[in-house]
C-alpha cells in the first residue's frame, strides 16, 4: 500500500525524529504513530510559550497540552486556512483573503475579522493582526452590539427611551452585559411589559365599576382604615349584642375592677397591649359606638380616622356608630376587596399607574424588541471574535510547538532555542544554555538525578527579591572544581532580564573526560593537603598549649610549682621495636621507588616519557571508563519528565552536544596578550636545589642497591 505521505526523519539525540517542514507535514501528524513523537505532553506553565495560546489548546483546562489537543488545533486551523503552508510561516498578522470561507465556520470567521476592522475604524482594511486584538475582552465590551442579547441604558441616546430602560431594571432587575454593566434582555422585558399590562388592564376595570371606587382616588386609603379597625369594632357590637342577650354580661364584658387592679400597678401609656386588648368602649346593650369621647385610648387615632375617612363621607356628621350603620360600611367594601383579591402580582406597580400609561403608551416596548434583536444579530460574529484572535495564535504558534513536542528540532539543531529553555545562566567562567524553570528544587531533584548531568540548583531573584524563580542548570563542559552551594552568578531570562543567581543544591555528576583523567589526582593533592594542614594545625595547637603551659606555671611562683611526675625507665624493648617498624617502613617505600625508578632508569630515554604517560593513564583510566559512560548515557529527558512533561523518547545529550550547551571562557580573536604580571609571585630557586638532591639521593641509593654503578650484590 503507498503511504498517503512521505516523512523524512533527522537522527539527534541518539533517536529519529520527525521533520516537519510543511504545512503538509503538520496536517500528516494525525497519521505518524505517537511512538514516533518525541514527547506526548507538556505543562502549559514554567516554559517559554504564549501561555495564552497554549490555553486555546488545552481544551479540557488542566494544566497541560497532550498529543490529541495539538492534533485538533492543527486540525482546526489547517480546516480554516486556504494554504496550510500558512501555518510554518509564525507571523501574527493574518490576511482576510487566507480564510477558507467555503464552510460556515470559515464564513463567521471571516465576517467576524471583518466586524473587528470595522469597530476598530479600519472598514477596508485587507489583514488583521494580534495588535488589532491586544484587549479582546475590551474591545467585546465596547462594542454597541455584542451579541449577548443585552441592552444597557448607557448605549441608548433617547432619553425618554433610556429612562423606560432605568424603570424596568428598578422594577425586574438586570442581567449584566459582557462589559458588566448591568442590562435588560427579552425575558425581563416581557416580563416587565406584561406585568405593566395585566396591572394597567386591572386598574381599568376598578374605574369602570363605581361600586368598587366608591370612594374616588381616597377609597384604597379608606380600605386601609377599615382594614385596621375592623376586627376591634367588631368585637366592641359583638359584646353589645351579648349584654342585650343578658344583662348580666355588661360588666364582664367590659372588664372587670380586678383587670382594672393589675394596670393600676403598671406605668401605663395607649401603646400598652393590655391597654389594647380592652374593648373599644364599656358595654352596654344595643349601645352605639362613641367615635369621639368615651374610647378605648389605645384606639382613639384609629377612631378617629374611621370617622373622618369613612363615617363622615358616607353616612355625614355622627358622633357615634350604630351597628345597622356599621354593616352598611362593612356592605361597602365587599366590591373592593373582591376587585383587590383580583389584584395581579406585579412590580411595576411602585413606579404609580400614570407612569405605567405612560410608558404603555409609548411604543417603548417595540424599539426595545428590536434593539435586542440587532445585538442578537451579531451573536456569531462576537462569538467568533475569539475564534480570530486563535485562528492568528495558532497561525503563529502552531509550528514552533510542534518542533518542541513531536521532535526536539530547535533543541538539537540549534537554530533557536527549546520552549523549555528559560534562558541563560553565567557562572564558574562559563555560560550555561540548558536552563530549566523548576517549581519545587526537592522533589525535581529527586528524578532529576538520573539525567546523569551536572545541575546545579539556583534561586533567582530580582528587584529586591520581589520577584523570585527556582532553576536548574546543566554544566556540560569544563569541571565542578569551584561548583558549591553558595555561589552567585547571574541569569539572564529569554526577554533579557537579569537576575541574581545563587546555587542552593547541586547533582554532582561527570562533566567531561579530562575531569575525570584529573581526578585521581586532584582527590591525593586533596588528601594530602588536608592531611598537612590538619598535622600543621595539631602541632600548633600543642605549641600554643606548652606556652601557655609555661606561663602559668612561671606566674604561680617556685613554691606552688607541682612536683614533676617520675620519669618512668627506659624500655629499650618498645624503643626497639619503633625502631624496627619505622626501618621497615621507610625500606617498604625505598623499595616501591626504588623498582619504579630502577624500572624508568632501566629503558631506554625516548621510553622513559611513554612509560610515565602509560603509568599516568594506568591510574586516571578506571575514572576515565566509568566517566565516559556516564556521559554518554546523559539525558535531557528525567529533568523535563520531573516538570511534569511526558517525554516519549530518549533525549540522549552526548559529549559533543554537551560542549555546545556550556560555554567557556576564551579571549577573541585578534586580542592581544600580556603574559607580565606584576604582582606575580617571585619564582624561588630553592625547589630546584631540593630536586636535585632528591635526585642525587636516589641515584645513590639505586647505586648502594647494586641496581647501577659496579657494586655488586653477591649474585
Amino acid at each position: 500500500m503507498t503511504p498517503t505521505h512521505i516523512w523524512k526523519f533527522f537522527r539527534a539525540g541518539g533517536f529519529d525524529q520527525a521533520q516537519l517542514d510543511n504545512g503538509a507535514d503538520l496536517l500528516a501528524l494525525k497519521d505518524l504513530d505517537q511512538k514516533l513523537w518525541a514527547a506526548l505532553s507538556c505543562p502549559t506553565r514554567g516554559i517559554e510559550f504564549d501561555a495564552r495560546t497554549l490555553d486555546l489548546i488545552d481544551g479540557d483546562a488542566d494544566g497541560h497540552v497532550r498529543a490529541n489537543e495539538v492534533l485538533a488545533a492543527i486540525a482546526w486551523a489547517g480546516g480554516l486556512l486556504k494554504n496550510p503552508d500558512l501555518l510554518i510561516q509564525g507571523t501574527d498578522s493574518l490576511s482576510l483573503a487566507d480564510i477558507d470561507d467555503s464552510g460556515e465556520e470559515g464564513k463567521r470567521v471571516l465576517a467576524s475579522a471583518r466586524h473587528i476592522l470595522k469597530n476598530l475604524g479600519k472598514p477596508d482594511a485587507t489583514a488583521i493582526s494580534l495588535a488589532d486584538m491586544a484587549d479582546i475582552e475590551k474591545l467585546v465590551a465596547g462594542l454597541e452590539f455584542n451579541g449577548d442579547g443585552v441592552i444597557c441604558p448607557k448605549h441608548i441616546r433617547d432619553a425618554g427611551l433610556r429612562a423606560t430602560v432605568e424603570d424596568i431594571i428598578k422594577c425586574n432587575g438586570s442581567v449584566p452585559d459582557m462589559s458588566s454593566e448591568a442590562g435588560i434582555n427579552r425575558d425581563i422585558s416581557d416580563k416587565f411589559f406584561a406585568e405593566a399590562t395585566a396591572y394597567s388592564a386591572w386598574l381599568a376595570t376598578g374605574k369602570q365599576d363605581a361600586a368598587i371606587l366608591f370612594m374616588g382616588d381616597k377609597t384604597a386609603a379608606a380600605a386601609d382604615v377599615f382594614h385596621a379597625i375592623r376586627g376591634k369594632v367588631d368585637d366592641y357590637f359583638i359584646r353589645c349584642q351579648l349584654a342585650a342577650y343578658d344583662g348580666r354580661a355588661a360588666v364582664p364584658l367590659s372588664r372587670s375592677a380586678d383587670d382594672y387592679q393589675r394596670l393600676a400597678a403598671q406605668n401605663l401609656s395607649a401603646q400598652s397591649i393590655e391597654v389594647a386588648n380592652f374593648p373599644l368602649a364599656t358595654v352596654e346593650a344595643n349601645k352605639p359606638l362613641p367615635l369621639i369621647s368615651g374610647i378605648n385610648p389605645a384606639w382613639q387615632e384609629q377612631v378617629k380616622a374611621l370617622r373622618e375617612q369613612i363615617v363622615v363621607p358616607l353616612l355625614g356628621n355622627k358622633e357615634s356608630l350604630g351597628a345597622s350603620e356599621w354593616s352598611v360600611i362593612c356592605a361597602k367594601f365587599v366590591a373592593f376587596e373582591a376587585w383587590q383579591t383580583g389584584k395581579p402580582a406585579n412590580n411595576p406597580e411602585q413606579l404609580g399607574s400614570a407612569r405605567i400609561s405612560e410608558i404603555l403608551a409609548s411604543g417603548h416596548k417595540a424599539v426595545i424588541d428590536d434593539l435586542i434583536a440587532q445585538d442578537k444579530s451579531v451573536e456569531g460574529e462576537v462569538k467568533a471574535i475569539r475564534s480570530v484572535e486563535r485562528l492568528i495564535r495558532y497561525q503563529r504558534d502552531l509550528f514552533t510547538l510542534v518542533n518542541n513536542f513531536v521532535s526536539f528540532r530547535n533543541f538539537y539543531t540549534g537554530k533557536g532555542k527549546a520552549i523549555f529553555q528559560m534562558g541563560t545562566l553565567y557562572l564558574d567562567g562559563r555560560s550555561c544554555q540548558l536552563c530549566v524553570k523548576v517549581e519545587d528544587v526537592g522533589k525535581h531533584a529527586a528524578y532529576a538525578n538520573m539525567s546523569g548531568m551536572c545541575l546545579a540548583y539556583c534561586e533567582c531573584v530580582r528587584k529586591g527579591g520581589a520577584e523570585k524563580m527556582n532553576i536548574v542548570a546543566a554544566f556540560t563542559a569544563g569541571d565542578a572544581d569551584f561548583l558549591m552551594v553558595g555561589r552567585n552568578g547571574v541569569f539572564y531570562d529569554r526577554k533579557g532580564q537579569d537576575w541574581d543567581a545563587g546555587i542552593v543544591r547541586i547533582i554532582d555528576n561527570p562533566i567531561s573526560i579530562r575531569q575525570a583523567f584529573w581526578s585521581p589526582y586532584k582527590k591525593v593533592s586533596k588528601l594530602i593537603g588536608d592531611q598537612l594542614q590538619k598535622f600543621a594545625a595539631s602541632k600548633a595547637s600543642s605549641v600554643e598549649d606548652k606556652m601557655l603551659k609555661a606561663v602559668v606555671d612561671s606566674s604561680k611562683g617556685p613554691l606552688e610549682a607541682p612536683a614533676a611526675p617520675p620519669k618512668p625507665p627506659f624500655d629499650v624493648g618498645k624503643f626497639a621495636g619503633i625502631f624496627a617498624a619505622i626501618g621497615l617502613a621507610i625500606g617498604a617505600i625505598g623499595g616501591i621507588l626504588a623498582s619504579i625508578v630502577g624500572g624508568l632508569l632501566g629503558l631506554k630515554f625516548w621510553q622513559i616519557p611513554l612509560a610515565v604517560i602509560g603509568l599516568m593513564l594506568l591510574v586516571s583510566c578506571p575514572s576515565m571508563v566509568l566517566a565516559w559512560f556516564k556521559l554518554k548515557r546523559r539525558n535531557l529527558g528525567p529533568i523535563l519528565d520531573a516538570n511534569g512533561w511526558a517525554i516519549n523518547a530518549r533525549l540522549l545529550v552526548n559529549i559533543p552536544f554537551g560542549t555546545t550547551l556550556t560555554g567557556l571562557a576564551h579571549l577573541p580573536k585578534g586580542a592581544h596578550r600580556s603574559l607580565i604580571d606584576p604582582f606575580a609571585e617571585k619564582k624561588s630557586r630553592w625547589p630546584y636545589y631540593l630536586l636535585v638532591l632528591l635526585a642525587v639521593c636516589a641515584l645513590a641509593a639505586l647505586w648502594y642497591l647494586g641496581i647501577i654503578g659496579g657494586k655488586g650484590t653477591g649474585n
